[in-house]
């Protein structure tokens, strides 16, 4: 059951580091408040121009946050993997939703409703302290973002993609070459030889499935352009 002390939803709350400093009765009212959404691998979970309903959470699997231009080239701009919370900035602006969430994955969604988002964020250091350090990293992806499309090759893109940048704290990713072209916006054919590329050179081991980051100093000198020999960029997608 969603609600139940001892579900996967309850266990994700107490995981995070605002939770323990609310009071007893606070804690079960946001577990009570928290809904669902579910979607297999392809699915549009949350669309583009829908009314925000809430602060999301991935329970479980991977999304991808995409947008479209007016040409329809679209561009997947953040991947976000269990455990992560994304649309922030929505929330706080209650504006409707500027991008598709895609799940890349079967995944499942955790929704903390608005006014349960306001409240805790009118009433709660923690649960501030929290949202300002969140969006301080997803402000350094943004930039890290920019970047890559406008200058970075696509040994850099693929490095970018595997750094703490997007994935603090893990060294193992759980990610098919399939689901890192989708985030790079780089075709599997590519992805496939830069991760090639990667492997001979020692900075990844390649499983099925993941990829093991093996040497992060040198991946992250990949990813700042500083490694010996470094192609010329190459293009988006399809390349």
């Amino acid at each position: 059951m969603l609600h139940s002390p001892c579900s996967p939803a309850a266990n994700f709350l107490q995981s995070q580091p605002w939770h323990a400093s609310l009071a007893p009765e606070e804690q079960l009212r946001v577990l009570e408040r928290l809904t669902l959404v579910e979607g297999g691998k392809g699915d549009c979970l949350l669309p583009l121009g829908a009314q925000v309903q809430g602060w999301y959470a991935v329970l479980s699997g991977l999304v991808k946050l995409q947008s479209a231009s007016a040409e329809g080239r679209v561009q997947a701009f953040l991947g976000v993997p269990a455990g992560e919370w994304f649309g922030e900035g929505s929330a706080l602006k209650a504006e409707r939703r500027r991008y598709d969430v895609i799940a890349l994955r079967d995944t499942t969604l955790l929704c903390l409703p608005l006014p349960v988002f306001e409240a805790l964020r009118q009433s709660s250091l923690a649960f501030n302290q929290y949202l300002v350090a969140h969006l301080n990293r997803r402000l350094g992806q943004a930039m890290a973002l920019i970047e890559a499309e406008r200058l970075r090759s696509a040994e850099e893109r693929v490095a970018l993609y595997l750094s703490r940048v997007f994935w603090p704290g893990a060294r193992r990713l759980s990610l098919s070459q399939e689901e890192l072209g989708h985030l790079t916006g780089l075709s599997r054919q590519t992805v496939n030889r830069v991760l090639g590329q990667m492997a001979r050179q020692g900075l990844v081991s390649l499983k099925f499935g993941r990829v093991d980051i093996l040497d992060e100093p040198a991946l992250l000198g990949h990813e700042a352009g500083k490694s010996p020999g470094a192609p010329k960029p190459v293009g988006g997608r399809g390349q």
